[in-house]
């Protein structure tokens, strides 16, 4: 499918009907323990790596049950914390190659940032696969729906500045939203990704 950015936010919000309360609360709490590390002298850095991983797979699984309707709990966001070992690997993969793509150039790290996207969504959906296959997918997934996902951002963008004039308070919004309409791009391109994975020819 090819729904348009304002589609997938328009769904996102009727996802998060009934969700609001939670969803805040959940990133509200991601928040408050994400910050924790910034506020410990000379290890704080490497403790925020460490958890990076395993939060960011954890919020893409809550992401993806509020987007698909089904039962959304605070607790999943420690679900990538079951699988530490890959969810960390997979983060410092997707940050180093990111980062060296960005070394060269500005325009290709962002390239790199967009094609990996997807990985934790793939991985939330099947934590079978190896970190450098669900990087690979991601890539593959991302082929053709890279400037889409560019103007997406570019939309959450706005709203961020809006959110400033808040005094951030705006951002316990506007982080749940983003997420879930991430979620709901995921599912939209996933088919298209599938179909196209099946018209491979083998030789």
């Amino acid at each position: 499918m090819n729904t348009e950015n304002e589609t997938l936010m328009r769904q996102a919000r009727e996802s998060l009907k009934g969700n609001w309360l939670l969803a805040v609360g959940t990133f509200l709490v991601y928040l408050l323990i994400a910050l924790i590390p910034s506020s410990i002298k000379y290890v704080g850095f490497i403790i925020s790596l460490l958890i990076s991983g395993p939060f960011a797979l954890g919020l893409a699984i809550f992401s993806l049950s509020i987007a698909r309707g089904q039962e959304a709990k605070m607790e999943q966001i420690f679900d990538g914390f079951k699988l530490f070992s890959k969810a960390l690997l997979t983060y410092l993969l997707m940050v180093v190659i990111v980062l060296l793509w960005m070394l060269l150039l500005i325009i290709p790290g962002i390239i790199a940032g967009l094609s990996y996207s997807m990985t934790f969504y793939i991985l939330a959906d099947d934590n079978s696969l190896e970190p450098m296959a669900a990087l690979d997918k991601s890539k593959q997934m991302m082929d053709g729906h890279k400037w889409k996902l560019f103007f997406l951002g570019l939309m959450f963008f706005g709203l961020a500045l809006l959110c400033i004039f808040t005094l951030g308070i705006g951002f316990l919004w506007l982080l749940p939203f983003m997420h879930i309409t991430m979620a709901k791009f995921y599912d939209d391109i996933k088919p298209a990704a599938a179909s196209e994975q099946k018209h491979v020819p083998s030789f």
